[in-house]
């Protein structure tokens, strides 16, 4: 795990170029046996949240315990994808079963953290399946805080490495979508995004995407830099939305990713996340 001060330092350095919501992941099954990381984690949280900033975490299944410690410590939004539809989750997801990520999405909720939770396309699903993600997240007991669109980045050598990227009109038809059965989630363009143009960029923005990932990088994979993302905004007439400006306490959304509204589009501020 990445010391505290480290984290805490690209905390300050997201906030510095813009971004509202600071997101922080662990390539973790879950958080059983881990209560020193949990302990640094809670530290991170506080330390973001000290800087005005929101917090979001993704750390793989939690418990209630944890959920509500990790709230104590001032966390915003816990990512948590369900990725794809039931019935097409077993086929590429074995380590964990798709009721026990619902299961952990209540414990968050029931915690008062908001939700993100959203999909990974280009995994070899139907239209269907993409359908039926929007259907799950949607008939959750309140929709989620945050929706973030994923688009596979095939990497060589695992073991969906030879896939090819998913087509930008599905793609588009997915956002459309979010935002339709969704009306007042934060669309988010996370993973992926750095293969679209500029145009198809502005574009998702059209359809109803109000959020972009940005920053150094994204897990595993590349993602679009903050000055270049801040050359599209300018362009395009995009701002950035003010952490917790979407409703009450916690509710809005950043991470080393930004937010952003086209003004030509909507009234309602864009914002984004690192």
């Amino acid at each position: 795990m990445s010391p505290v001060d480290e984290v805490l330092k690209a905390a300050r350095n997201a906030k510095a170029n813009g971004s509202t919501r600071f997101c922080m992941g662990a390539a973790w099954r879950d958080m059983r046996g881990r209560k020193t990381s949990l302990k640094n984690v809670k530290q991170m949280v506080s330390g973001v949240r000290e800087m005005g900033m929101e917090v979001c975490v993704t750390l793989g299944m939690i418990d209630d315990k944890q959920a509500k410690e990790l709230k104590d410590a001032g966390l915003t939004a816990y990512n948590h994808n369900l990725d794809t539809s039931r019935e097409f989750y077993p086929s590429i997801i074995t380590s964990r079963s798709y009721d026990e990520r619902l299961k952990t999405l209540s414990h968050v909720r029931d915690a008062g953290i908001n939700v993100c939770s959203g999909g990974i396309l280009g995994l070899g699903e139907a239209d269907s399946d993409r359908i039926g993600l929007i259907h799950t997240v949607s008939s959750l007991p309140s929709h989620p805080e945050s929706f973030p669109v994923n688009a596979l980045v095939p990497i060589p050598g695992t073991p969906l490495g030879n896939r090819k990227m998913i087509s930008f009109d599905k793609l588009l038809r997915t956002v459309a979508t979010a935002r339709i059965v969704l009306p007042a989630t934060i669309v988010r363009l996370a993973a992926g995004r750095i293969a679209l143009t500029e145009e198809q960029q502005v574009a998702c923005f059209n359809a109803g995407a109000n959020a972009v990932f940005t920053g150094e990088k994204m897990l595993t994979t590349d993602c679009n830099g903050w000055d270049e993302d801040r050359v599209m905004f300018e362009k395009w007439g995009y701002y950035p939305m003010r952490s917790f400006e979407k409703g009450d306490e916690v509710s809005p959304t950043t991470s080393t990713e930004t937010i952003t509204t086209p003004e030509s589009v909507s009234p309602a501020p864009a914002a984004a996340s690192s």
